[in-house]
């Protein structure tokens, strides 16, 4: 496993971050290790919901959790907000970043992530490859 470590900075859009980094460093089976940080606008996808909810407020990030690949990335992200109220679901583009979000990514060497279309879900799905 190799692991890098990046910060964002405040109005960079948290997937959008990611999903560069992966590609310039060509990780081909990364996952978040850790994240912390805020954002001040929440786009997500909540569970069995077709349309994304946006949130214009400050949070704080407790947990960033998934997958990514060149070919696509499955993250989860859970936020609180200024009264520890905690909201959660599938990170899309436009999470702006606030302060900062310091993240660690890890890549697992002998591993290719893939997303390829599931037909019994209909949306592209992890598969896992070995490398040789």
């Amino acid at each position: 496993m190799t692991l890098y470590a990046i910060r964002l900075s405040p109005g960079q859009d948290l997937k959008k971050e990611l999903t560069a980094f992966v590609r310039e460093k060509n990780l081909q089976a990364a996952f978040i290790v850790t994240c912390v940080g805020s954002l001040q606008q929440a786009i997500l996808r909540l569970a069995n919901q077709p349309g994304a909810i946006t949130r214009v407020e400050k949070f704080e990030i407790v947990s960033l959790t998934g997958t990514l690949s060149p070919d696509g990335a499955h993250l989860h992200i859970a936020l609180s907000d200024s009264i520890g109220t905690t909201i959660g679901g599938h990170l899309l583009d436009g999470n702006l970043i606030y302060t900062t979000a310091e993240i660690v990514i890890g890549e697992a060497g002998g591993l290719i992530f893939k997303r390829e279309t599931d037909p019994a879900t209909t949306y592209k799905e992890l598969k896992v490859y070995k490398r040789e």
